[in-house]
């Protein structure tokens, strides 16, 4: 579907802006996957914990905002359907709004340690959960503590893969406790084995050296 989303994109305006500055060679020939999301954006979407989405208001102004939550709460419903559970948040509604007048949405879905970002284009749904209450609990998030105002549809029109190169490695608390697992499974056994030396050293009557824990 990245054909499908240079179709979207590339505005008249946009085309110009491309010739211009010499982005027509780049976006040529893109390789378009009509069968919707595939195996990878299904992985990739079940493991992000937030996404940005974009939306706009009758006045022609974007509106971005960050939806959170634990891993896989932006659910993959099939291969052109996306769901989540619209928490209660500021109550400012501001997108509930816009797209209650243009369902056209982006979402942006990145993930920052291996440096990968998804773009989606979509229109989004929202349906009350007193409207349909099975609905907003196929998409609830088993433990997670929050109340459920709103299910959101998103019917997927095109997505893209993005060039990862100005895309900063950041990582979360999770990611972090992987990373330095070895560095603390190594500092334990440094501990363990300074703790041997010195219980030898007691044993035998010998100070440990000057500055030793």
């Amino acid at each position: 579907m990245r054909q499908r989303y240079l179709d979207i994109a590339s505005t008249p305006s946009v085309l110009a802006a491309r010739q211009r500055y010499g982005g027509d060679r780049w976006a040529g020939g893109a390789e378009d996957d009509p069968g919707g999301l595939g195996e990878a954006e299904r992985r990739f979407i079940a493991a992000r914990d937030g996404f940005y989405l974009a939306s706009v208001s009758e006045t022609g102004w974007p509106y971005v905002q960050f939806r959170g939550g634990p891993a896989g709460f932006l659910r993959v419903l099939d291969e052109r359907r996306l769901g989540y559970a619209d928490f209660r948040g500021n109550r400012q509604y501001i997108t509930a709004g816009n797209v209650a007048a243009d369902d056209r949405v982006s979402l942006f879905l990145m993930d920052y340690a291996q440096r990968h970002r998804l773009k989606i284009f979509g229109r989004l749904r929202m349906v009350d959960a007193r409207d349909d209450p099975a609905l907003a609990e196929r998409l609830a998030v088993p433990g997670y503590a929050a109340k459920i105002e709103r299910a959101a549809l998103i019917t997927v029109e095109a997505f893209d893969w993005n060039c990862p190169q100005h895309i900063t490695p950041r990582l979360t608390e999770a990611e972090l406790e992987v990373v330095l697992a070895p560095v603390q499974d190594a500092m334990a056994r440094l501990k363990a084995e300074n703790d041997r030396l010195r219980r030898l050293l007691q044993a035998a009557g010998t100070p440990p050296p000057q500055g030793a824990g």
